[in-house]
């Protein structure tokens, strides 16, 4: 026994999380030499490598779908607090922080994390198998959740410019915690089996499935330990901003690609663990892992900004531009003939793989 806690004590996983929590402490709020930044990245990665395992860990322990929202849930918090804190903090330039973060949140889930996940499905098995029905359900709650959030606003007449009025926030804000609820009470409740791997086909490559689930304590460890490497990947990813601003600013790119950045770093995590679940040809556990981020960033961000907004001073731009809306609505309806039919090759993956370098290029040169 006290031979494996001391196994545990050592183990990568535990460390280095642990070791990146003391570089954000002793780091935050200092500049920082090139080469203290060169470790803080290091260190980024090691969170990054450990929080999909530990995530991995909680899923086996408490089943599918409820172990896709662990990971999911637990990103968007911090990022939601992050984004907040930068808010109340930055002033004026952080006017449109939420919308332009949201926005490259389902940029990349929907399209980066979703694409990549079904090129791998289909490429290890020709063709990539999931649930239509659940994973229709989750895309329109997400295009839904987007529309109200980030598109409406553009429209609206009440404010000048891309905003919403007091009344206006409130409602987009309770809507969206109301069907972000609904949706985890159906994915986890009701119509569970939609959300479940499409069985049958394929035996999971890797024999996850047959394996013994970890202890409750191993588990809680795990979940304690996904939280600690989480603070460390947005924290960290905060220490790294201002060298990742100065080479953006350097390279005469818009400032807002910061924020295309930062998401990217941010919704790593996610990324390789959906494309570790594609390698075991549970595509639908990818497909849950990429929607049910889209979904949480903007059922959760949109409340708590309304809340901040109480102390935030000048407006709050949530509309999106001319550019963003063509791409959004691109990747709704491109998303809507991925997902009918239930079945998808590499095709479908690439083009939404190509949508998602079109956002990014068009972030980088507008």
């Amino acid at each position: 026994m006290a031979a494996r806690i001391r196994a545990r004590l050592t183990d990568w996983t535990f460390v280095v999380p642990l070791v990146a929590i003391l570089m954000l402490v002793a780091g935050w709020g200092r500049d920082l030499p090139g080469v203290v930044v060169a470790v803080v990245a290091a260190l980024l990665a090691g969170a990054v490598l450990a929080a999909v395992h530990h995530a991995e860990v909680v899923a086996h322990r408490v089943g599918e779908p409820f172990g896709s929202l662990v990971l999911a849930v637990a990103v968007t918090v911090i990022e939601v607090a992050l984004i907040v804190t930068l808010m109340i903090s930055g002033g004026d330039k952080t006017q449109a922080l939420a919308r332009d973060t949201v926005f490259a949140a389902v940029m990349i889930t929907c399209n980066g994390i979703l694409g990549l996940s079904l090129l791998i499905g289909a490429l290890r098995r020709r063709v990539a198998v999931f649930n239509p029905e659940g994973t229709g359900g989750a895309l329109a709650t997400v295009a839904t959740l987007a529309t109200l959030s980030l598109v409406v606003p553009t429209f609206t007449t009440s404010r000048p410019g891309p905003e919403f009025s007091p009344a206006q926030l409130t409602f987009a804000a309770v809507a969206s915690l109301a069907l972000y609820g609904l949706f985890v009470l159906v994915q986890t409740g009701r119509h569970r089996d939609y959300f479940l791997p499409v069985e049958g086909r394929y035996a999971d490559a890797d024999g996850d499935d047959h394996a013994d689930p970890p202890s409750t304590g191993a588990a809680l460890a795990s979940l304690a330990l996904l939280i600690v490497a989480l603070v460390a990947v947005v924290g960290n990813a905060k220490l790294v901003s201002p060298t990742i601003e100065a080479g953006v600013s350097a390279a005469n790119l818009p400032p807002a690609f910061v924020g295309v950045v930062i998401a990217l770093l941010v919704l790593l995590p996610e990324t390789l663990a959906a494309s570790r679940a594609a390698r075991r040809d549970r595509v639908q556990i990818s497909l849950n892992l990429a929607l049910g981020s889209a979904m949480a960033s903007i059922g959760l961000t949109i409340p708590a900004i309304a809340l901040a907004s109480i102390w935030l001073d000048g407006p709050l731009l949530l509309g999106l531009g001319g550019t963003q809306l063509t791409l959004l609505a691109l990747t709704a309806v491109t998303g809507v003939l991925t997902v009918v039919p239930g079945r998808a090759t590499v095709l479908q993956g690439g083009v939404h793989l190509v949508l998602l370098a079109a956002f990014v290029f068009l972030a980088a040169s507008p």
